[in-house]
Order: structure tokens, then sequence, then C-alpha cells
């Protein structure tokens, strides 16, 4: 029997959303994305469905993409499974809260710009590491990241592509806390279920008003996704990945 790669339970209308494929560290292949979407979208349109809490299992969230199957992925269109995540978490109304334990790689960071609320504890780790593959900043993190942190941090975060560490991340308003690792599954769903108890209709329409930027956000969302593809053709992309593999 196969491995459940993207884990749900609802518990008190939270959706508990478990990335679940510790041999790769969490890296996601086109199956999680698809499977991430449609969990989402099943929990929007389920009314007694509150929140959504997202975590990885095996102290890690997620090491980002699964490069060998990224490669093998076909153009980022509308219809790639990729690019509708990103679309999902964009336009998502329901709160979204993330528990980070680990390593949050790439897009591990990424989304979680797009969250309401992040936890992390002390061994959580951040990198957005996409000019070191010869890439491009995806998720809008070009926009989002600058007004979250300023534009010369921005620009140190994703120029240079080193990780950093949750005290960092917090000093840079990237999370909300940090929590000790033994408690951090509980804190969050703590947090998430006083979400779900909120009225319903004000925390959506409060969110929305938060997030009142959305149409610019979806816009370098797909300015970002043309130089992306640009880039992943590129020679100097593929001599980076190709080194990436190897080691």
């Amino acid at each position: 029997m196969s491995q459940i790669q993207i884990q749900i339970k609802d518990d008190q209308g939270v959706r508990i959303i478990s990335f679940n494929r510790p041999e790769k560290r969490n890296a996601f292949n086109l199956k999680m994305y698809q499977q991430l979407t449609e969990y989402l979208i099943q929990g929007e349109h389920d009314n007694a469905i509150r929140a959504f809490m997202l975590r990885g299992e095996g102290n890690c969230f997620t090491s980002g993409n699964d490069i060998s199957d990224f490669l093998n992925s076909g153009e980022l269109n509308e219809t790639h499974p990729t690019v509708q995540f990103l679309h999902c978490i964009l336009e998502i109304k329901k709160p979204l809260i993330a528990a980070v334990s680990g390593a949050a790689v790439g897009i591990g960071t990424t989304l979680l710009l797009h969250c309401d609320l992040v936890y992390a504890d002390n061994s959580a780790t951040f990198q957005l590491p996409f000019v070191n593959l010869a890439l491009v900043p995806e998720a809008a993190s070009s926009l989002l990241l600058p007004l979250i942190v300023g534009q010369q941090k921005a620009a140190e975060l994703i120029l240079l592509g080193e990780s950093f560490t949750a005290s960092t991340a917090k000093e840079l308003n990237i999370i909300n806390q940090v929590v000790e690792q033994s408690q951090l599954d509980d804190f969050v769903l703590s947090q998430a279920k006083k979400l779900a108890a909120q009225p319903p209709l004000a925390l959506q329409a409060s969110k929305q008003l938060l997030r009142h930027n959305q149409a610019e956000v979806k816009q370098q969302m797909l300015k970002e996704l043309v130089l992306f593809s640009e880039r992943l053709k590129s020679d100097e992309a593929k001599a980076r990945f190709q080194a990436f593999l190897t080691k």
C-alpha cells in the first residue's frame, strides 16, 4: 500500500493538513500539489470547516519542490498543479495557519506569506534559494516579502538565498511566535480552534480587508511565473539543477 503523502484530519472546525513524505523531507511532487489544492477547495466549500492548519511530519515542514519531478512536469501554465495551488492559497477565504518545524525551503517559506498566522519551533529554518538555482522568486514573494520585512532585507534574503532561523523570522515578522518544539502542534491547533470559533463571515470579511491588495499580488505572481518559466529553460538553471541532483 502506497504512503499517503498528504494527510488530513478535521478537528472541531479545523482541517489539519500534514505533508507526509519524510524520506524526501516532505518535498512537494505534482500529486501532492494536486491533493493540497483539492483538500483546500473541499474545506473552503464545507461549512463545518472554519480554518486550515498546515504542518509537516517528521520534524520537517517541507524542503520545497521535488526537483526531479518538477523538471519533468511540463509548462507552468494555468493547468499546472503548482500554479493551481499558488492560485488556491492566494484566493482561499478561510484562515490559513501554519506550524513550522525543521526546514521550510522555497515554497515552504513563500507559502507562509499567504498564511494568516504562522508559528515555528526552534528547529525551524527558512530559505529562499531561487537565485541559487538560477531561478526567480515565486508565489508573489517578490512583492509580499518587501512589504513584510522591508526592501533591503528582502533583497538580502532573496538575492543571497541563505537560510535563516526561527528567531530571525520572528524579528522580521515572517512568523508570529517561536514555540517550544514539544508544544508546537498543540499550540497551533489551539490557535486554529480559536479562529474556528469566531463568527465565520466576519472572520472571512476581515481577512479580505487585511489582504486588500490581492489583485496586485496575483499580477505579481503571474509576472514571476513568466520569468520563472524562462529561467527554467536557461543553460544557467540546467547547470545548477544538474549540480544539485548530482550532489
